[in-house]
């Protein structure tokens, strides 16, 4: 039996960006749901490794499977903090903890380690769509991820979408990057119609509406869809667009300003994740018109509740909807009201899509990220695969 077979590797998992500190933000949408099913999952999946996590404030005693390493309050609460934290202390820390290897669970790892380190990308719409992000974040995601990518050795891209621009983009060699999709919370299925009638009185939400979910920012489109909604006035329709502020969102409410639709636009806000397969299961159709998502995890959880759904064909998300869902052009104002006119108006067989949209959405687990996530490690380390290890024992 070889070394490799018989030591048990210390992996650190930089998981910050749980966003504990600012619960029922936007920083607890995409990037917080993988990194919470990532670390759910990672027990038991290779017996060479075990985990230490770090993690901001009320998330040091949530994952019982993993050691946890709790940042100050500060760090949670304060970006500026973090980046420090994360740039000059951390590195620091993994040595007195002796980790063996740091995974940067969002873009970035420190440029100062000595640690060998994986680092995941979500996606590189700071490249691919600049100006529709804040000039600060754009700045700190384009250097440091640029750096960690190069100095890492594994990257985990969290669609096939999402590595291509890794190549291209930052000339990331092809062979160094794995694709590892996010996976789906097992709770996130079709709700009972009692569930969803008492859900829609309590809401006082009206018998059809279109739904939107999703951070309100420029790349999500939404003044696409508000000005796709307008186009066709639907009666007695309402458009509900869920999802909280993230950064150059104004437009968005301005547009619903000049439109004079405030009565029919409604805007809850961020949406509790126990609420999310009510919402899915309530509504007449589910629209998200990203003009570019690393993977699209609304659309995901759309499907797996049955909502008939629209998305558009850029990026990533057609990998995540397959035939599961109708999908048009980003952008396409008119194409857009048409098409949700069409399901409105069910001038179309449009109701198989609900019930093939589970079976899509079924295909992606955490527990296969799991899995995927600890063969990665393996490789970084130079260490054969876990069912190659067991066999040669």
């Amino acid at each position: 039996m070889s070394v490799h077979q018989t030591r048990t590797y210390r992996i650190g998992l930089n998981a910050l960006l749980l966003g504990s500190g600012r619960k029922g933000t936007y920083r607890q949408a995409g990037i917080h749901s993988y990194i919470d099913g990532l670390l759910s999952q990672l027990k038991d999946k290779d017996w060479r490794f075990s985990y230490t996590a770090f993690v901001g404030l009320d998330y040091e005693d949530k994952y019982d499977e993993l050691v946890t390493y709790e940042a100050p309050e500060a760090v949670d609460t304060w970006p500026v903090a973090r980046i420090l934290w994360e740039q000059f202390v951390l590195p620091r820390i993994t040595i007195r903890e002796r980790v063996d290897l740091l995974h940067g669970m969002a873009f970035v790892t420190p440029i100062l380690s000595v640690v060998p380190t994986v680092v995941t990308v979500y996606d590189l719409s700071f490249l691919r769509f600049p100006r529709r992000i804040n000039r600060t974040n754009r700045a700190y995601l384009s250097l440091f991820t640029r750096i960690s990518c190069i100095k890492a050795r594994r990257i985990i891209a969290i669609s096939e979408h999402t590595k291509k621009d890794l190549v291209s983009l930052l000339g990331v060699n092809n062979q160094k990057v794995d694709v590892i999709y996010p996976g789906l919370d097992k709770n996130l299925k079709r709700a009972s119609a009692k569930a969803v009638a008492q859900f829609r009185e309590r809401r006082s939400l009206p018998d059809r509406f279109i739904f939107y979910l999703g951070t309100i920012e420029p790349r999500k489109n939404l003044s696409v869809l508000i000005h796709a909604y307008n186009k066709i006035r639907p009666q007695n329709v309402k458009l509900i667009c869920a999802g909280d502020k993230g950064w150059l969102y104004e437009e968005v409410f301005r547009i619903v300003e000049e439109l004079h639709l405030s009565r029919d636009v409604i805007f809850p806000g961020f949406v509790p994740k126990d609420e999310l397969p009510l919402w899915y299961s309530a509504c007449s159709v589910f629209v998200y018109p990203s003009a570019y998502e690393g993977f699209g995890l609304p659309v995901l959880e759309a499907m797996a509740c049955g909502a008939i759904t629209i998305t558009t064909d850029a990026a990533s998300l057609p990998e995540v909807a397959g035939k599961a869902a109708l999908l048009v052009p980003p952008g396409d104002v008119d194409t857009l009201a048409d098409c949700i006119d069409d399901v409105l108006h069910t001038k179309g067989n449009y109701n198989e899509l609900g019930n093939i949209g589970p079976d899509q959405a079924a295909r992606f687990s955490w527990e296969t990220a799991g899995r995927l996530t600890a063969r990665t490690y393996a490789r970084a380390l130079g260490l054969p695969d876990v069912q190659e290890s067991i066999d040669t024992k």
